[in-house]
């Protein structure tokens, strides 16, 4: 008897997958006995990203949902700017009443400068009067000498020059008077320029903080999780979105001291993924720990968890990840083999193999 179509079919794919799983672990057996080679085993990680208040206030819309590609400058969400609205109408309203303090002060300047010029007129006119009586008394003292006028007529010439003169102090001391009510009348016009300028400052700062309620993306990225809701009430700082940047990938992975000392900044390397062992993505070492720490308990070596190890970072090139964004997800578990001699070439179960975009 034939054997029935279904039983041929879960047949196929099992030794389809057995067949797989032998392609991978030859890979890795053809890696592991390269002597220019050493891997680790880690996750895929992104750069993370919050969007959050910088302002406690409302969450007034969400616009983007989780798994929306954001672009940056884009708008995601919008905080309740009521508040921050009547705030901005107070301080244009205190600006207005501040330039109307500038024009009055100034025109108090302006009127006092005129007194000034009168005043300065009614010193030159007493000293006028003042040197016609100083004449008047010389021709008297010289005919009173002579006997040609009274004594009284003398007097009164000397009467009116000391009140004239009198008269010169008193102008002079007005004209200073008004000298120093010019200075009080610009000294208030600069204050209320100092209100023009604080009005101004406050209105530019109201208007930013508008500005930064509108939550919008620093960078391309993709959002990976809604924090918060609209309606919700957040403090200052408070996380709205959480996002990644699929064009920062990366995977950490840790070496032992005697193969991360011979590791360099630049190195190339291959991620071998778990979920795709049929691609080896190529990347380069972006970073390596200056200092040894204690194994996370998830890292094990090939024979036994070593105590201290070198964290490693392999940066997957930016330009491959644009071709495949909406393919890229973190978290994903795999394999990383970087080159400990720059002039080891890789074997063919590690040459470059990506998906087509």
């Amino acid at each position: 008897m034939r054997p029935p179509l279904k039983t041929l079919s879960i047949v196929a794919t099992l030794l389809v997958v057995a067949a797989g799983t032998f392609y991978a672990w030859m890979q890795f057996q053809d890696g592991a006995t390269h002597p220019g080679l050493a891997s680790g085993n880690g996750r895929i990680e992104a750069t993370e990203i919050d969007v959050a208040t910088k302002l406690p206030g409302r969450v007034a819309e969400i616009f983007v949902d989780e798994g929306d590609f954001v672009t940056t400058g884009q708008v995601l969400a919008q905080m309740d700017t009521r508040s921050l609205e009547a705030q901005l109408a107070e301080a244009r309203a205190q600006h207005q009443q501040a330039l109307t303090t500038v024009l009055s002060a100034r025109a108090q300047v302006a009127l006092r400068r005129s007194d000034l010029a009168a005043a300065q007129a009614l010193v030159v006119q007493r000293e006028s009067e003042l040197d016609a009586a100083q004449r008047r008394l010389v021709r008297s003292e010289s005919l009173s000498q002579r006997g040609a006028i009274s004594e009284q007529i003398l007097d009164d010439d000397r009467a009116r020059t000391q009140s004239t003169r009198a008269a010169v102090d008193a102008a002079k001391a007005q004209a200073e008077a008004v000298r120093a009510a010019i200075a009080a009348a610009e000294a208030q016009v600069t204050g209320a320029e100092s209100g023009v300028t604080a009005a101004a400052a406050t209105i530019t700062r109201i208007e930013a903080d508008i500005l930064d309620s509108r939550l919008t993306a620093p960078r391309d990225a993709r959002v990976q999780f809604r924090v918060a809701q609209p309606g919700e009430v957040l403090g200052a700082g408070g996380r709205v979105l959480n996002l990644v940047d699929l064009s920062d990938v990366y995977m950490t992975f840790f070496l032992p001291t005697e193969q991360a000392g011979r590791v360099a900044l630049g190195s190339e390397a291959r991620i071998i993924l778990d979920a795709a062992p049929q691609y080896v993505i190529p990347a380069h070492i972006s970073f390596v720990a200056s200092t040894a720490q204690f194994t996370p308990k998830t890292v094990e070596t090939a024979s036994e968890r070593q105590k201290l190890m070198f964290r490693v970072r392999a940066q997957i090139d930016r330009e491959l990840l644009q071709q495949h964004l909406t393919q890229v997800k973190t978290g994903l578990p795999g394999v990383v083999w970087v080159k400990l001699d720059p002039q080891t070439s890789w074997p063919d179960a590690l040459a470059a193999r990506v998906p087509r975009g």
